[in-house]
């Protein structure tokens, strides 16, 4: 006689691990969670901000950066490097 499993099958087991409403922040690749509806939404970790689509009500997705913020964050982010090392 075989063995009864109560275990997920694979997908379920997947499905279980997504977090619907977060995406992971490109630079620091922290887990964050806009606020609904949100355009734009500012990493609280590494501070770069991402134009945030949402597929659903609930359902975001990064679209891409906002130049002009993480541009100012890079340069000085530059600006402290050469600092330290001369």
């Amino acid at each position: 006689m075989a063995k009864e499993t109560t275990s997920d099958t694979t997908m379920e087991s997947l499905a279980k691990g997504r977090s619907i409403g977060a995406f992971r922040c490109l630079n620091c690749f922290e887990r964050v969670i806009p606020p609904a509806g949100a355009k734009t939404y500012k990493c609280p970790h590494c501070s770069f901000e991402w134009r945030v689509f949402w597929i659903s009500p609930t359902f975001p997705r990064i679209r891409g950066p906002v130049w002009d913020v993480n541009r100012q964050l890079a340069a000085e982010e530059v600006r402290k490097q050469r600092k330290g090392g001369k």
